[in-house]
């Protein structure tokens, strides 16, 4: 069985975000498992609200007609609205819309900050790339992108920097989180030169860090595979087709967005995200993005690559995917820890 959660919160340093695992601003469901309720009487279950609303951008059902115990579901509900921090829950069942509820001052309209779920969306767009032939190959060399600053590069490991280094996390840059002078470059909306800058801390491919330079640098180096901006190239191949709408999404001071964080999606377009990977790249009868690269993205190339906490246990790392154990559930998780 399998269970896919996101949720889309704010970022910080990783033991913050792992800590605040239900103060979210969007939580995505993908439930295929049942089970007993806790906490309110059945009673008080009946009474909770959470049928879809009626909107044509997805296929809805109910709890029952998709083999799910509608308490349960109703007890989801229930707890979310107890919460002061949380804006959406969205329960997706066999790929229809089976419940749905907006809270504090969350709306069906609102496209809400889905931080470092973005760089799942970024993994997404490289594949894109690869299937429509703008990059080659993730064994590409980084700096083959960045030629402006080949000659500048002081510690030759960098020029062995893959696609796929930086797609796993294992490019040997450092966690900007370790440092508060790294963690300050990452707000200074510069940063193409910080690939020089920055020190390597492993050689790459040896070692996974958690960086969000490194998943910025990837976006960058899509822009400028196919020639466009991340954004367009986004609207075009990926939520165009999933009949999803881009939000806001920053851009650093040379007009690239930010690949690893700052993209806006209501919760209804984020879900049709999640539900894309669990379809192995297909939707409503399109494949937007290869069988392949899903899979590849899906797999566990980092073992242990953060502590057990707050449930979680056996965390790994994929192309810019999460994937974790909890109780006997292997579960997928976007982006970063703040999307988990």
């Amino acid at each position: 069985m399998k269970k896919v959660v996101g949720k889309l919160g704010l970022e910080r340093p990783l033991t913050n975000k792992l800590n605040r695992l239900i103060r979210i601003a969007i939580i995505i469901l993908v439930i295929w498992v049942t089970g007993g309720c806790g906490g309110p009487s059945p009673e008080e279950l009946e009474t909770v609200e959470y049928a879809p609303l009626s909107r044509n951008d997805w296929d809805v059902s109910t709890p029952e007609a998709e083999g799910l115990d509608p308490l349960l579901v109703a007890n989801l509900y229930y707890d979310a609205s107890e919460l002061e921090k949380i804006y959406s829950v969205l329960v997706v069942k066999n790929g229809r819309l089976i419940a749905e509820d907006y809270f504090n001052e969350g709306s069906v309209a609102q496209k809400a900050l889905v931080q470092s779920a973005t760089k799942s969306v970024t993994s997404a767009l490289v594949g894109i790339a690869l299937d429509q032939g703008c990059l080659s190959s993730i064994d590409q060399k980084m700096f083959a992108y960045f030629p402006e600053y080949a000659d500048r590069v002081s510690d030759s490991r960098k020029h062995e920097i893959t696609i796929q280094d930086m797609l796993q996390m294992r490019a040997g840059f450092p966690p900007e989180e370790s440092d508060q002078t790294l963690w300050e470059a990452v707000w200074s909306g510069n940063y193409d030169h910080l690939v020089v800058d920055f020190p390597l801390t492993h050689d790459p491919g040896t070692a996974f860090q958690y960086s969000n330079l490194t998943a910025h640098w990837l976006g960058i180096i899509v822009a400028r595979a196919c020639a466009t901006d991340l954004e367009s190239w986004g609207r075009d191949y990926l939520f165009q087709p999933l009949g999803a709408e881009v939000g806001r999404w920053r851009k650093d001071l040379d007009g690239y967005n930010w690949g690893a964080g700052e993209l806006h999606l209501t919760a209804r377009d984020a879900a049709k995200f999640g539900l894309l990977y669990l379809q192995d790249g297909e939707f409503a009868g399109n494949q937007i993005i290869s069988a392949k690269w899903v899979h590849d993205s899906l797999q566990t190339y980092a073992e242990n690559a953060y502590e057990n906490i707050s449930g979680f246990k056996d965390i790994g790392y994929g192309y810019q995917w999460w994937s974790a154990t909890v109780g006997i559930i292997r579960l997928t998780l976007p982006g970063g820890m703040a999307a988990s």
